[in-house]
């Protein structure tokens, strides 16, 4: 076996250029198809953490029923039941209560409905980093009775910082809720459709105004790793009340984002499936001229007695050896620009504001980094490495049907 190998390997390299050609074409398939995955996979997480991690959380608890008619009414008190879940749940960073409900706000003659958010501000920030999120203005305190605005509402309502906006919106069980409140901050979301509608209250202000002393309607999770969070809505779930109290998970929240998701990945699967099939006649395409030009080399070397079989081994283990070069080579290639792509994502933002209209539409800002995941330099290489190790086979039926002196004479 390793004669074998010698020989393969010598043979590699007896013609630089031939190998050169055909350990390129391998290269440049799985440099592109990592790329390929990686700035989708990063895309689609960075706008799931813009739409999730910033604001929703990866699960929630509400009083049963509560996701069907998302009111006021609906509220409940913070138990020590629930309090104390982070101290039970490993993996639980901390929970952070809110009074959620929508008002129409109002500045001078302009009105429009906003989503209003009555927040523990020391367990949001914990959870969304609010506070870094400010462009303008400060953070609230929890005795504050001013509000932080979307910088897309301050635009809306044309709004500063110290300008006034009036709230007005119903209270539990039908009491009137109103207010007036300056604006301490402007905070900027990555996600468009966050950035149009938010406005954060502190809770002991927003359960005042809507004569909701002691009350909460939703307490997010903070769970840090996204790959924690089936097992944390697990232990969650064995700890409180489930016939109460309904516990769920960002995609049971958000099924659209995740059938969007489903439907860009499959469509993209046809692309990567076209990017294959151009792939695998660009290899098989090297291997047909390969073998082409070693015709009559295998018509002598069958002639003078060397067995079909051996001989077709050590074709097929050159290609393979071909393909590890090409498959590793182009690994090695494709980390620093995905390492790149991840620092320095592509931002059509700064490319056409049509463009970045187009994306606004669908929900998402269109900033595209890529993902630095093992599985996708691990799954493209080895996928690139079985079409090539497939298409090695051809040089073996060739050799098989072979007739030295017809080859000789080629």
């Amino acid at each position: 076996m390793n004669t074998v190998l010698k020989i393969a390997w010598r043979n590699i390299w007896r013609n630089k250029r031939r190998t050169l050609i055909t350990a390129g074409s391998i290269f440049f398939a799985v440099l592109l198809s990592i790329l390929m995955m990686s700035i989708q996979k990063g895309a689609w997480d960075k706008m799931i953490d813009n739409v999730v991690n910033f604001y929703f959380g990866y699960g929630q608890i509400h009083l049963d029923g509560y996701w069907d008619e998302q009111t006021i009414d609906k509220s409940f008190a913070l138990t020590p039941e629930l309090r104390n879940l982070p101290d039970k749940t490993p993996d639980l960073g901390g929970i952070t209560p809110r009074l959620e409900t929508f008002a129409l706000g109002s500045h001078e003659t302009y009105s429009y409905v906003v989503r209003l958010v009555g927040m523990d501000p020391a367990a949001e920030n914990q959870l969304t980093g609010l506070s870094d999120r400010i462009i303008e203005g400060e953070y609230l305190t929890p005795e504050d009775k001013g509000i932080i605005i979307a910088e897309g509402v301050a635009e809306k309502f044309k709004v500063g910082i110290s300008d006034t906006l009036v709230l007005i919106g119903q209270g539990y069980h039908g009491v009137n809720a109103a207010g007036k409140y300056p604006v301490k901050g402007i905070v900027r979301f990555g996600s468009p459709d966050l950035n149009k509608v938010m406005v954060y209250l502190p809770l002991l202000e927003a359960q005042r105004m809507h004569g909701a002393e002691g009350l909460i309607n939703s307490i997010a999770l903070n769970v840090s790793n996204r790959k924690d969070v089936p097992g944390v809505l697990k232990k969650v779930r064995a700890g409180i009340d489930t016939e109460k109290y309904e516990v769920m998970s960002w995609q049971e929240m958000m099924p659209e984002l995740l059938e969007a998701r489903e439907v860009d990945t499959a469509g993209n699967l046809v692309i990567l499936f076209i990017l294959y099939v151009i792939i695998t006649f660009g290899i098989f395409g090297t291997i047909l001229m390969m073998t082409k030009e070693r015709e009559y080399e295998f018509g002598v070397l069958t002639a003078i007695g060397m067995r079909r079989e051996k001989l077709g081994i050590i074709i097929w283990i050159e290609t393979v050896i071909l393909g590890l070069v090409g498959v590793v080579a182009g690994s090695l290639a494709s980390l620093p620009l995905v390492i790149y792509l991840n620092h320095n994502p592509l931002n059509f933002n700064n490319m056409s504001e049509e463009m970045a209209s187009t994306y606004e539409k669908f929900g998402f800002d269109p900033v595209f980094p890529a993902a630095i995941a093992p599985e996708i330099f691990w799954n493209q290489a080895i996928l690139v490495l079985i079409i090539t190790t497939i298409l090695a086979l051809y040089p073996l039926i060739k050799i098989s049907r072979l007739k030295p002196v017809e080859a000789m004479r080629a």
